[in-house]
């Protein structure tokens, strides 16, 4: 099996879990089920709501991997765009003297630089069997 297949099913697996999890966790702080409201106060709804959105782009992302769908990509890539849109929004709060916690700023990098990172092994496992490094560029 080659790397590459072997990085896209991987990868695949790792979004989908990671979006059901994010899924999981921002519904659960919306709609406050199970106490989790209360654990991650005060938070941000602007973050909860682009964690939300995220998740639900890593879904399909990730079943777009298993498939081999190059659109897979497209969606991380938009998945990265609302984090940072959210760490935008995030920032903005923090400006106008909004309450947050500090862990939160670092749990949003971490995301967006996870969410980049899969975004760039899933444009590297799903390119071109005729593209190589090697190949000169037409």
């Amino acid at each position: 099996m080659k790397t590459s297949k072997l990085a896209r099913i991987g990868l695949a697996l790792v979004v989908i879990a990671f979006g059901a999890l994010t899924l999981f966790l921002s519904t659960s702080v919306l709609l406050d089920l199970f106490g989790i409201r209360e654990r991650e106060s005060p938070y941000v709804p602007a973050v909860v709501v682009a964690n939300l959105i995220a998740s639900l782009l890593y879904l399909p992302a990730g079943a777009g991997l298993l498939m081999q769908r190059r659109w897979s990509s497209v969606l991380l890539a938009a998945a990265v765009v609302v984090l940072l849109v959210g760490g935008l929004l995030l920032a903005l709060h923090i400006n106008s003297g909004g309450e947050y916690r500090t862990a939160t700023i670092g749990a949003l990098t971490f995301r967006t630089l996870l969410t980049a990172a899969f975004y760039v092994i899933a444009r590297w496992s799903l390119r071109s069997p005729d593209t190589s490094p090697t190949s000169p560029i037409p």
